[in-house]
């Protein structure tokens, strides 16, 4: 079975989860930008082989942009989940931008599919 990590809420700026683990649970690290920013709480919980976790993000991970938190198992780093943050006024550009191409790919596709009917004859 191995471990399983479900979040079960995330709110002014904790992360909580249940843990399901095989053993005794795994010391479980909060990595940010490839550089470890904490270990998280772990405790028993309520059914056999499950643990509570929490962790408190730092402020210093709240920032402009895209910013991903991984909770991993300190002991192989099996990565058991992800907080994604996004925040800013450059994310707006970003999402801006994506969203003017994927505009572009779509109206590319509509005239190829429109061309592709006219040859076939199709509707």
């Amino acid at each position: 079975m191995g471990m399983t990590l479900t979040r079960t809420r995330l709110q002014g700026g904790r992360y909580e989860g249940v843990l399901t683990a095989d053993d005794m649970p795994p010391v479980i690290e909060a990595v940010h930008m490839e550089r470890i920013i904490g270990t998280a709480d772990v405790s028993p919980s309520a059914g056999k082989n499950r643990f509570q976790v929490g962790f408190d993000l730092p402020a210093s991970v709240v920032s402009d942009g895209v910013q991903v938190v991984s909770l991993r198992s300190a002991s192989d780093g099996e990565v058991l989940d992800r907080i994604t943050l996004l925040a800013g006024a450059a994310l707006d550009e970003d999402l801006r931008a994506e969203i003017a191409l994927m505009r572009d790919e779509l109206d590319l596709l509509k005239r190829a599919f429109r061309r592709h009917c006219t040859e076939t004859g199709e509707d």
